[in-house]
């Protein structure tokens, strides 16, 4: 990081008016420096105000106070002209936190990198219990309700289809969900995430949506204050659990 910006590059682009992007960091520092399923034991327990928690908000913090982030990050949304995604596309901050999406929104927002786009998995944290085969991210599916039509679950037979996955791999850079349809795959990048999706000793959805909705939210709420600067690591910890037990 140092070296990127002693080189005059911006390291990283956020979007930190939108939250959500900056909660994947402490949430990636949370699983490294806790481990698998920590996230999950704090949500079911009401309680995240233990010290790995703390951690991973003192080392979001000393990533903060390097600045990595481009000019007027506090202000940028994600996918618009002048975004995160854009900032990345065009060539003007070296990396960002992002989905396996990213390539596309990339080239859509502003020029995309192309060929010299990588990727690599977030790294591990010196003395963590985490894994760097531990993964965080979301996933979708579908859902009939009782008694729905037979034309519906047929449709969903189609949808689910190595004939079907095959074609959202190859035109919307979608990861397969059909193992047979793994071949269709032919993005360096996009088969780098599913060789470390296919290797994961852990899980974590998006807090976001693994928690309840006030709990998420203040989860997106506190980080992005902590990242502005106004709230410290501790009183992360303590704001998420407090409205975590008040969900009671």
């Amino acid at each position: 990081m140092r070296k990127l910006k002693s080189a005059g590059v911006t390291p990283i682009a956020l979007a930190g008016k939108e939250k959500w992007p900056g909660m994947y960091y402490w949430a990636y520092l949370s699983m490294r420096t806790a481990g698998a399923g920590a996230l999950q034991k704090a949500g079911d327990s009401k309680d995240f105000t233990g010290a790995d928690f703390v951690d991973a908000g003192r080392h979001l913090a000393e990533l903060v106070s390097l600045p990595p982030f481009q000019k007027g990050f506090l202000g940028a949304a994600y996918s618009t002209p002048s975004g995160q995604a854009a900032t990345v596309g065009n060539g003007k901050a070296a990396m960002e936190l992002m989905g396996q999406w990213a390539p596309v929104v990339e080239a859509d927002a502003g020029k995309g990198l192309g060929a010299d786009l990588g990727f690599f998995p977030f790294p591990e944290v010196e003395g963590g219990k985490g894994k760097i085969t531990e993964v965080f991210g979301g996933g979708g599916g579908h859902a009939l309700r009782k008694g729905a039509p037979q034309a519906a679950v047929d449709f969903l037979k189609f949808f689910a289809s190595e004939t079907t996955d095959r074609e959202l791999v190859k035109k919307t850079g979608v990861l397969p969900v059909v193992p047979a349809a793994e071949s269709a795959l032919t993005d360096a990048n996009l088969k780098a995430v599913q060789t470390q999706l296919k290797a994961t000793t852990g899980f974590q959805l998006y807090l976001d949506q693994a928690y309840a909705p006030a709990v998420g939210q203040e989860v997106n709420d506190s980080v992005a204050a902590l990242i502005a600067g106004s709230k410290s690591p501790e009183q992360v910890a303590q704001s998420i659990t407090k409205t975590a037990k008040e969900e009671q």
